[in-house]
């Protein structure tokens, strides 16, 4: 899957984004090594702690289904339907993939009509273990 494709879904899955305290809607698309696609949504809540967002509703979705093993993720966010600036995984969504992930995962997001990849050793260069 390209990541044109994947960074497609991502912004699918947010127009199904509970956000009515953010007013910030954002989707993920995480596909797996063979080729599944799991989507999430931010979903958040009056107790702010007690929401969820796109990227670990996508992985714990995929985890419920026993996938492990992840090649990529896209995740697309706005206000509107413009992604003027890229919407980078926060750090409990990070340290989350970190669980499942090899730092050479890659983070794809969009600017515009341009994409933009990361590797999870960008964004988390050293994570917690047990």
């Amino acid at each position: 899957m390209t990541n044109e494709e994947l960074i497609k879904l991502a912004k699918r899955a947010r127009l199904q984004s509970y956000s009515p305290y953010s007013h910030f809607s954002v989707g993920a698309a995480l596909l797996t090594w063979e080729g599944e696609v799991f989507t999430g949504c931010n979903v958040e809540n009056a107790s702010y702690p007690a929401g969820c967002c796109a990227e670990r509703t996508a992985l714990f979705a995929a985890a419920a289904k026993g996938k492990r093993k992840f090649k990529k993720i896209a995740v697309a966010g706005s206000f509107s339907d413009e992604f003027a600036s890229p919407t980078i995984p926060c750090g409990i969504c990070l340290q989350a993939l970190g669980e499942f992930c090899e730092d050479d995962f890659e983070i794809v997001l969009c600017e515009n009509d341009n994409l933009i990849v990361h590797k999870l050793s960008e964004f988390l260069p050293i994570r917690f273990t047990l």
